[in-house]
């Protein structure tokens, strides 16, 4: 009896927390009214979190530092989008590697809400490359306050009663990333428009550089499934040269390798370009580094470009 009464506070604290990590183990949460949210990209975490407070459980399925374009969801992951009430993807072909299991989800039949953030972007403000959309829209803050938007919508259609809150919820954060625009803004004034060239380890900052005055540049293009060959690293280096190009920035979500190589191709032409540093791009950064959200991690990357390119 003693051996059993010694147990029972451990198999409480057991249980608690297991019923605590249940929304992110693919298990209902029978006991909650919280409707239980899985995402897929670190932008979508955050963002849900902003829009849903304590009326949500949410869960990301990617962790920072995850290349989306190359993730494919496991078993796990597919139990936790399947027992969720809501999930949320970012689209354009962002998670081009869980397509099949995205479209599953959306023809499924069970009453689960899917929220395709891009969805609250219309066609005529969406980057096409060849015909192919650049899924990178995150890096205009106007944009990504439409995505808000689009997620605080299907939110409010899966739980109307709390429809009020993720209204006031995404008013307040709009209003976070109308402030985050403006010092954006101001940091790119620091550098002369003509030193204002962006070169990346791949093609992801259009929006960012349509968006704040960039001529943008990536080593790799949109998704990082296309390599970077012999031809891409020479034109990309007779540039930088050419132009006398301070600073290039290698991404936090991909291999510093790539950038290397360019850097040596350049020094072999006679010109030296710097690291910048490190940009988040397909992922943001985490409580560590005091980057874990959307707006920390973009005015890390502002920080990081404007001391690296102005004079």
């Amino acid at each position: 009896m003693k051996l059993l009464k010694k147990r029972l506070p451990c198999l409480a604290v057991m249980l608690a927390v297991l019923f605590t990590l249940a929304a992110c183990n693919g298990v209902k949460q029978e006991r909650s009214d919280k409707l239980t949210v899985v995402t897929t990209t670190t932008m979508l975490y955050d963002l849900v979190k902003q829009i849903g407070g304590d009326q949500i459980n949410a869960c990301g399925l990617m962790g920072s530092g995850v290349d989306p374009h190359q993730y494919r969801a496991n078993a796990g992951d597919i139990g936790k989008m399947q027992n969720a009430d809501v999930v949320v993807y970012s689209g354009l072909h962002l998670e081009g590697k869980m397509g099949d299991v995205i479209s599953a989800l959306e023809k499924s039949q069970d009453g689960k809400k899917v929220i395709c953030a891009a969805d609250g972007i219309s066609d005529e403000l969406i980057i096409f490359n060849n015909g192919v959309p650049d899924p990178h829209i995150w890096f205009d803050v106007s944009l990504w306050s439409l995505a808000a938007a689009e997620v605080a919508k299907g939110l409010s259609e899966a739980d109307p009663d709390n429809e009020n809150t993720y209204k006031n919820n995404l008013e307040e954060y709009q209003e976070e990333l109308t402030e985050l625009d403006k010092y954006i803004r101001e940091k790119t004034a620091e550098i002369p428009e003509e030193q204002r060239v962006l070169i990346t380890a791949h093609d992801a900052f259009g929006y960012f550089g349509k968006a704040y005055g960039y001529e943008v540049r990536g080593l790799q293009g949109i998704s990082t499934a296309t390599e970077a060959g012999t031809a891409d690293v020479s034109a990309l280096a007779d540039f930088i040269s050419q132009n006398k190009i301070k600073s290039v920035f290698v991404e936090s979500s991909l291999p510093v390798k790539n950038i290397r190589a360019l850097m040596e191709a350049v020094r072999a032409r006679g010109f030296d370009t710097a690291l910048g540093g490190s940009l988040y791009s397909d992922s943001i950064g985490d409580s560590e580094t005091g980057t874990d959200t959307f707006i920390s991690a973009f005015k890390h990357n502002a920080d990081v470009i404007t001391n690296a390119l102005k004079p």
